[in-house]
């Protein structure tokens, strides 16, 4: 059973096209994510699921029922906005309990729900507390409560962390998938970040100019992108333009446009030859190689330049090595595991694997 499909979709504002036949299914008690640039439709698409805008064309489905003609307060999907519109004259109590007051259910069954609901989102007793004395994640988790309370099939959530500091952000992403698992709730989550996406989402499909350019697992989308637009967004990329000088079988020979060849796999349809390509490769599946290291180089592009600039982020840290024709090459490394020592200005040879990056021709 899906909770939510949604099937050709298009929108159009005018002679604008904002979301282009745009279809998915998402399984029940699923984390799934939108992930897109501002301004590819993602949150057009939101808003239609919705019901605060109509498709000109396609087909909504909640548990299998059409809803493209039921009006938003008769769908039964709740929302949550990046800025959370929690009531500030409210306490957190009556902030939970106000779609319970709407729908005419008895005092009594709404003390109990807000208490269960306070209880699930580890916040028990603080039905009396101000908004305005809530740190930034548990007012995240009432804005969530007050929509889980009303026990909606889908829960949409428009890039809720946008408004919070990185170290939150960082923690509510942890907090925001175990919230999901515990409520066993179907979480639609829309975002232009892709840590958000790839770090809680089962699947996430990833959206450019209002069609969505792939679906996928978080670790199929960043390992096996299908399209030059998922390899460049997902993930970083050291990201070049080239000319196929050969394709064979999987791999393609290269020559980017300082004259550096590499043989890479090919990631779309197979190019023509000498004709143009984009290659993308990983920073983490280069490496410094040592100069004087005995080591095969057999199977490896490599190639040699000046480093740059240090860039130290604890595990993440990065070194940039610019060539002799001025390609900057940025590569994870971390010299206190062991690895080759480096400062700025020393001579280094970079290498990585035929079997690492990928490479689309024109239109991939």
């Amino acid at each position: 059973m899906f909770d939510l499909e949604c099937e050709n979709i298009i929108k159009r504002f005018g002679a604008f096209t904002a979301v282009d036949g745009v279809s998915l299914e998402i399984p029940s008690g699923s984390f799934f994510s939108i992930l897109g640039p501002s301004g590819c439709g993602k949150t057009t698409l939101m808003r239609m699921i919705a019901g605060f805008e109509t498709p000109n064309r396609g087909d909504i489905r909640l548990k299998g029922k059409s809803v493209v003609n039921t009006p938003p307060n008769k769908r039964n999907v709740k929302m949550v906005f990046q800025h959370l519109a929690l009531f500030p004259m409210m306490n957190v109590g009556e902030n939970i309990a106000y779609g319970l007051r709407c729908r005419g259910e008895n005092k009594t069954e709404i003390t109990a729900k807000v208490a269960a609901m306070l209880d699930r989102i580890s916040m028990p007793g603080v039905q009396e507390k101000q908004i305005s004395q809530l740190s930034g994640g548990q007012k995240q988790r009432i804005a969530i409560a007050r929509c889980m309370v009303l026990n909606p099939d889908v829960l949409l959530l428009d890039e809720p962390l946008g408004a919070l500091d990185l170290k939150l952000r960082e923690h509510m992403k942890i907090e925001l998938k175990q919230l999901q698992g515990r409520f066993d709730t179907t979480f639609l989550y829309i975002t232009h970040d892709q840590s958000e996406a790839l770090v809680m989402s089962d699947n996430v499909a990833v959206m450019n100019a209002g069609r969505f350019e792939q679906i996928g697992a978080p670790e199929t989308l960043y390992h096996a992108p299908k399209t030059a637009f998922v390899a460049g967004f997902v993930g970083d990329s050291n990201r070049w333009n080239g000319i196929a000088m050969m394709a064979d079988g999987d791999h393609a020979r290269v020559v980017v446009a300082d004259g550096l060849e590499m043989v890479v796999p090919i990631g779309g349809a197979r190019p023509e030859v000498g004709g143009q390509v984009e290659v993308f490769v990983r920073p983490e599946a280069m490496q410094i190689l040592a100069q004087d290291a005995d080591i095969s180089t057999a199977g490896m592009n490599t190639i040699e330049g000046t480093v740059d600039s240090l860039l130290f982020n604890g595990a993440a840290s990065r070194v940039l090595v610019r060539t002799a024709t001025g390609l900057l090459i940025e590569i994870v490394h971390r010299m206190d595991a062991g690895q080759v020592r480096v400062k700025p200005g020393d001579a280094v040879k970079v290498g990585w694997t035929h079997g690492a990056g990928l490479c689309f021709g024109e239109g991939g």
